[in-house]
């Protein structure tokens, strides 16, 4: 007696092939890895001086990086977010966010770009912005920064990172110091 068995079943039969295609479909949709596609370097921190107004002044937390595709295509969906916490304590303080690239202007194979986030929430004072360092209520600050890529989760790119006590950016300080070449003739 021959076995019977039900038509279109198993690889072979039309249900089959459909589940095979829908796994590779599957498969192929996988959300992308952030950490195999950029990276983020020349991390800078420090404080900005914030819409100051006639008798206050308000400084605001901010990390600056370099955000590089270090994957073989461009890179149509990239967006970046920075969350501030004041030191010891675990509730977010303020944040920022960027969207780095899209689809009409993607970010290209080896391209990096620069950015600068700054928290929402900032400190206040009627006296000098360099004063609010000693004041007995202020904080400091650290930040964490996120990327996704396309439909991938939020995923965090290295370590909290300390924000320095430092108005302004170093690289603003350092050209503001360095003398500016003579040019003859002019005085």
């Amino acid at each position: 007696m021959v076995a019977m068995g039900r038509r279109g079943t198993g690889v072979n039969g039309p249900m089959g092939r459909a589940a095979c295609c829908a796994a590779l479909l599957l498969a192929s949709c996988r959300a992308p890895d952030p950490v195999k596609i950029v990276t983020i370097g020349d991390i800078e921190t420090h404080w900005a001086v914030d819409n100051s107004q006639v008798d206050t002044q308000y400084i605001a937390p901010v990390v600056r990086f370099t955000l590089t595709n270090i994957g073989p295509e461009p890179q149509g969906s990239i967006d970046v977010t920075a969350t501030f916490r004041r030191k010891g304590e675990t509730a977010t303080w303020g944040g920022d966010y960027r969207q780095v690239s899209t689809r009409r202007e993607p970010l290209g194979a080896g391209q990096g770009k620069p950015l600068v986030l700054k928290s929402d929430t900032r400190y206040y004072s009627n006296g000098p912005t360099e004063g609010m360092f000693a004041h007995k209520d202020f904080k400091d600050a650290t930040v964490e920064v996120f990327v996704r890529v396309g439909r991938s989760r939020w995923t965090r790119f290295g370590e909290m990172i300390d924000v320095e006590r430092r108005i302004g950016a170093r690289s603003v300080q350092d050209t503001l110091l360095t003398p500016s070449p003579s040019v003859p003739g002019v005085r």
